[in-house]
């Protein structure tokens, strides 16, 4: 099941990390029971309580989900986002100021409502509230602890300075393509073909995203916004969804962390969703639309220090954790599980990489690096053409028997 969410770390640490994961799959297996040999006692469970109480915002409305999630319809002004103590004068912007050029504005947008399991019933939120997926005491015990709920782990670099946001030695894998590192860089877009690949363990993820970076990439000063689809949990440093306060949401049709569909399958029809984010010309927020150009909402400027004024990186692709939890290769999935070669049908995609340039302008990314620590587990190839400009396959099935 696939789950539209957003994410964002807004400590006020020397690495400053603001996320947004835009589609999440909330994956129902045997082998991912948390509750196994674990017991938790009642303090603990009070304790998730009490924080629940606290990111969880009383609703003016709630809607429940087919798939049994709570939608919350929270005043715009009581989101979490303006629990950051940086944003408390900030003035929400109801739309930005600016469209790279060519893009139209949209606000409503039938694709977006006809993705959401929870619009099935006709129910929307009130004019003035935004929906927020309401997170459980499930969601927190699924994660290592109630301090990694909802966080994204920072990341470390290889000892290159062209492909910043790639991890050794934490058991995080990659196949991503990438821009040189000396670009002035005010956005980028993507369409991401979706499909939801398996998870071994609990504590691992599979996701396909756009990563937006500037700063030191050795780890000390990295300011980096992401956006993309992501099965499983993601944990650690950092956060996704609404959790953690950062990302101020404009629409009331789109609720960050609720189920949507449909999704890719082998061989059959294929969905894909596009995403755009820039930033804002005047007031200098990094808004993202989804789909057709709808609005969803933004990261206020006042979070970043070098994101303040431009990106130098954008890299796009899919990631896994392999915790190797039995002394061989996870098998858990990247992309669609197939291998690039496989192709249209088969493997995943993502097609038609812009950025948006110094003027406000979208334009076609040539050049791309592409790269893949393991090639034997997931791998990527990129091409170009008229109608898909500059796209790439990628992805793998993780553990076999070339990747033992």
């Amino acid at each position: 099941m696939a789950t539209l969410v957003s994410s964002s770390s807004l400590t006020l640490l020397p690495f400053f990390f603001l996320l947004l994961l835009l589609l999440t799959f909330q994956v129902q297996s045997t082998n991912l029971n948390y509750t196994t040999d674990r017991k938790f006692s009642t303090l603990r469970l009070q304790r998730i309580q009490r924080h629940l109480d606290n990111i969880n915002k009383t609703p003016l409305l709630t809607i429940q989900s087919p798939d049994g999630d709570l939608i919350d319809c929270v005043h715009k002004r009581k989101q979490p986002a303006l629990d950051h103590p940086l944003l408390k004068n900030h003035k929400i912007q109801r739309v930005p100021s600016e469209m790279p050029k060519g893009m139209k504005l949209k606000e409503k947008s039938e694709m977006g409502m006809g993705m959401q399991n929870w619009h099935q019933n006709g129910t929307l939120c009130p004019k003035g509230t935004v929906p927020i997926r309401r997170s459980t005491v499930h969601d927190v015990l699924r994660a290592k602890s109630l301090f990694d709920f909802g966080k994204k782990r920072r990341r470390f670099s290889l000892a290159r300075s062209d492909a910043p946001d790639v991890v050794s030695g934490n058991g995080h894998e990659h196949a991503i393509a990438y821009t040189g590192s000396a670009e002035e860089v005010y956005g980028a877009k993507a369409t991401i073909n979706v499909w939801e690949p398996s998870i071994q363990e609990v504590n691992e993820f599979s996701l396909s995203q756009i990563w937006i970076l500037s700063g030191s990439f050795d780890g000390s000063d990295l300011n980096s916004i992401e956006a993309g689809w992501q099965s499983d949990s993601y944990q650690a440093t950092g956060c996704y969804n609404l959790l953690c306060a950062g990302f101020v949401q404009a629409n009331r049709r789109i609720a960050i962390g609720a189920a949507i569909s449909p999704i890719s399958s082998y061989d059959s029809n294929q969905y894909d969703i596009t995403i755009l984010v820039w930033k804002d010309p005047k007031i200098g927020n990094w808004w993202m639309s989804f789909g057709d150009g709808t609005l969803v909402g933004y990261w206020p400027v006042e979070l970043f220090t070098h994101l303040a004024t431009h990106a130098t990186m954008v890299e796009w692709g899919g990631e896994v954790v392999n915790t190797r939890a039995n002394g061989q290769h996870t098998s858990t999935q990247m992309g669609s599980g197939h291998f690039a070669g496989d192709g249209f049908g088969k493997a995943s995609y993502f097609r038609n990489l812009e950025i948006v340039d110094t003027d406000n302008s979208l334009s076609s990314v040539h050049n791309i690096l592409t790269l893949a620590e393991n090639t034997n587990c997931y791998d990527i190839k990129s091409s170009y053409s008229n109608e898909w400009g500059t796209y790439f396959y990628y992805g793998g099935p993780g553990n076999s028997h070339q990747c033992p």
